[in-house]
């Protein structure tokens, strides 16, 4: 047989080039992530994928197939952090399936809540604030290997400008802008989670809205505690929409959050200038009570909102409001509440995000005491509630009739033969698909309307029902937005 004429060199040789050439057998690692809280940390998420994957780990969306379990955490509210301990409980059941899965906690109740997550008793193998994402990788191999870890440490530099984001393909994109907050309002640990403002670059943001572009997504949100405070040297939140909104005309481009002192009159005419810059500014006043503005230290007054809000009704046109409101501040008095109440029905917001106060330890509210009942808060909050409700009801009766631009965002929760999508100024629609596809842009007469959600039919530019298939195809207009609106005007 030839094996017996080999001799020991060969049969060396051999076993060199086999060595050499056949890659090494390695398994690939898994992590599963979980998101709680506001868009800047589905946006945090997504950076913390892209520094995952690029050490070697994949998504998994299957949780019981996850070496490295992450959970990126919300501290605005008590109810929130409740909820991410009693998911924590669930998480013990896969510690003790497999010991060896790496358990980490990320975001702002792992800056808050450092010492309490790191017990001895605890589930959690590695800690994790917003501005040590960077460490992640390196603290997941140690604790995978036996040692917990933890990185708190807050940064006034640090923005991931340089970190690609790992999404999936879709049509809308959340984009980071700017980190932090130097407002200090009273009830807000977010200076203390998540730091002083540091914006990203203007060229690097443009990049990623062009790369966004070439995949095919039609709408970008900006995001940032307090977006129209960005800076980059001599160019200011105005300057970067403007440069996002001349990168594709068909890609819609939000924001939020805005504070009303930096709401500037340059910033009001570039959004009324460009056509893709959604006409609905998301505008948090909290109270309509100047004393709890004072106290909330908000550094304005509900005069100063007033006029601000005039203004932008004025240069906008068709502009849609929503706003944030905290039932209960410390001190609130039935008075106080009524402004409130009575600046709602004065502004008349198209939505708002109504809350409870929730006391946060090391924020300076928390030394005011927590003076209102809940159940006075509770009753409070309701009667906001309501009362937007009704106002948004109203809004939304008066757009039956009106033929509205939407974007097709994807399949109606409650019917698979209808679409649902948004209009510029925030609005849910509701529509039978007809041809559109997601990502479409299409025309919609509204027929119906509820608190939260206007119903209508695909039609054409002018609102007339589409009699034909052929008719029904030209409606949709993925590529040119500012064609149609032109035609459409003419």
């Amino acid at each position: 047989m030839w094996k017996e004429d080999l001799t020991i060199c060969q049969l060396m040789v051999i076993f060199w080039l086999l060595t050499f050439f056949t890659p090494p057998v390695t398994s690939v690692k898994h992590i599963y992530i979980e998101t709680y809280g506001c868009q800047m940390n589905v946006a945090d998420s997504e950076v913390v994928m892209g520094i995952m994957h690029n050490r070697g780990y994949r998504i998994t969306k299957q949780i019981s197939q996850a070496d490295v379990i992450l959970v990126n955490t919300c501290s605005v509210r008590e109810n929130a952090e409740q909820r991410i301990f009693g998911r924590l409980g669930h998480f013990r059941r896969y510690k003790r399936q497999n010991p060896g899965v790496v358990i980490g906690m990320l975001g702002c109740m792992a800056e808050r809540l450092r010492s309490k997550l790191m017990e001895e008793e605890s589930i959690v193998d590695v800690v994790v604030g917003p501005d040590e994402y960077r460490k992640l990788p390196g603290l997941v191999e140690s604790a995978a290997n036996g040692t917990k870890g933890i990185a708190v440490k807050l940064s006034r530099v640090e923005n991931y400008d340089d970190i690609i984001p790992l999404r999936t393909d879709g049509i809308s994109a959340w984009i980071s802008v700017m980190r932090g907050c130097d407002k200090f309002c009273t009830f807000c640990i977010v200076p203390f989670t998540r730091g002083r403002e540091r914006s990203r670059s203007v060229t690097n943001i443009v990049g990623e809205v062009e790369e966004l572009s070439t995949r095919g997504f039609k709408e970008v949100a900006l995001l940032g505690q307090n977006v129209n405070s960005y800076h980059d040297g001599e160019y200011d939140f105005a300057d970067l929409l403007a440069n996002i909104a001349g990168v594709n005309q068909s890609i819609r481009v939000r924001f939020t959050t805005s504070h009303p002192q930096g709401m500037s009159d340059k910033l009001l005419g570039t959004i009324a200038r460009y056509n893709n810059i959604c006409n609905h500014i998301h505008l948090p006043v909290q109270s309509g009570s100047d004393r709890i503005l004072e106290l909330m230290n908000r550094t304005y007054t509900s005069e100063h909102y007033r006029n601000l809000v005039k203004k932008i009704k004025s240069t906008i046109r068709n502009v849609s409001l929503s706003t944030d409101i905290i039932a209960g501040f410390p001190t609130e008095t039935e008075d106080d509440h009524r402004m409130t109440l009575d600046l709602l029905e004065e502004i008349r917001y198209n939505g708002a995000f109504m809350f409870k106060y929730s006391p946060r330890e090391n924020t300076p509210a928390f030394k005011m005491g927590d003076s209102i009942p809940d159940e006075v808060k509770v009753r409070r909050l309701n009667e906001i509630i309501e009362l937007q409700q009704r106002i948004s009801r109203e809004n939304n009766q008066t757009l039956i009739g009106h033929t509205m631009e939407v974007l097709v965002e994807g399949e109606s929760k409650k019917s698979k033969e209808n679409w649902t999508g948004r209009t510029d100024t925030n609005k849910v629609v509701v529509f039978p698909k007809e041809n559109s596809e997601v990502g479409d842009y299409v025309w919609v007469k509204i027929s119906s309307a509820t608190s939260a959600t206007l119903f209508g039919e695909v039609v054409n530019a002018a609102g007339e029902r589409l009699s034909s298939a052929a008719e029904r195809a030209a409606v949709v207009f993925p590529d040119s937005v500012q064609t149609i609106l032109d035609q459409a005007d003419g």
